[in-house]
């Protein structure tokens, strides 16, 4: 019988993490051999995680398990994994990190956005940013994959292919995310009360997404991220000016043809489209130099655990689609 790859999550009592854990436990070609939660440790991890098939119990990030993996996936906070993420990789384990530590290639900006200094400058150097469609290559070799975030993976699938071909300027982002997308917390704006039947802006001016975005395509963006009263999904619509809407439009059509989780659509696609799903569909609208975009993904699959997924897929030369959902649940 083939050896699997031992997996281990880190922090997988959080929506990503849990994800993460879901897929990772049925996937063909890996074992999971550790889950860590510092809120659950001790527990089984199937009665934490629902619909999980496995008898793992939670343990601490540095128990000797999580050390012999070959590849962790960690999915702490932000800031809150750096410098484990740098220990595991020092120990020879690759790591897909789902937090925004390793994304940026100026580490200057990511001390500015999130206000600490980053403790493993040397590591952010060297780490890959793993937007599939984009770095298959590097992936296929890289010891650190830095996973993009759900936001950021719904603005740029659709934008870097008419940023590399200097089609577009002037770039709106309004997006709107489920609430798994914040996270698992205890906070009031959170509740149950506060969001049903409500509908919100938040981060004006200040979202930690909207530099990690203009970084990657290399344009100043204005970004608004809004916060639907749904479990998950993200629409992004995405205004902008062009100087050729024909070359946009093909652009467009032609980035992804054949590819399995980024797609065109003629159609307006809607959230129903994505959720449960590792896809990301988009489509466009043009008038005169004016373009509109429409994109939406499920931001704990292809915006978070799928992504990383799809991430450890290519690194380790299996199937991209292997154990990744492609059709949305009726």
């Amino acid at each position: 019988m083939k050896n699997k790859i031992r997996a281990a999550v880190i922090g997988a009592n959080g929506y990503a993490g849990a994800e993460t854990a879901r897929l990772l436990s049925a996937h063909p070609e890996t074992e999971l051999i550790a889950l860590t939660s510092r809120a659950n440790r001790g527990a089984r991890a199937c009665n934490i995680i629902k619909g999980l098939d496995s008898e793992l119990v939670f343990t601490d990030a540095d128990d000797d398990t999580v050390k012999s993996a070959d590849v962790a996936f960690v999915a702490l906070p932000q800031t809150a994994g750096a410098a484990l993420v740098g220990e595991l990789i020092d120990r020879g384990v690759r790591v897909i990190d789902l937090s925004a530590d390793y994304r940026f290639c100026d580490t200057a900006t990511y001390e500015r956005v999130y206000g600490v200094t980053h403790p493993r400058p040397d590591l952010a150097a060297k780490a890959v940013y793993g937007l599939c469609e984009h770095n298959r290559d590097k992936i296929k070799s890289a010891r650190l994959i830095a996973n993009p975030g759900c936001y950021v993976t719904s603005a740029l699938l659709p934008l870097l292919p008419l940023a590399r071909a200097k089609l577009i300027s002037d770039v709106i982002i309004d997006a709107k995310s489920g609430v798994s997308g914040a996270g698992r917390k205890s906070d009031e704006g959170y509740a149950f009360c506060t969001l049903d039947e409500n509908f919100k802006a938040y981060g004006i001016f200040t979202h930690r997404h909207a530099p990690e975005i203009s970084e990657k395509l290399g344009l100043p963006v204005l970004f608004t991220p809004h916060l639907l009263p749904i479990k998950r999904g993200i629409l992004s619509t995405v205004y902008f000016k062009t100087n050729d809407a024909k070359k946009a439009q093909s652009a467009l059509e032609e980035a992804y043809v054949g590819q399995p989780f980024a797609t065109y659509s003629e159609t307006l696609p809607q959230i129903s489209d994505v959720a449960h799903t590792n896809r990301c569909i988009f489509s466009a609208r043009f008038d005169g130099e004016r373009g509109i975009i429409v994109s939406v993904l499920d931001n704990l699959l292809k915006g978070a655990a799928g992504q990383a997924v799809q991430n450890m897929n290519i690194m380790f030369g299996f199937d991209e689609t292997a154990g990744l959902p492609r059709v949305s649940p009726v």
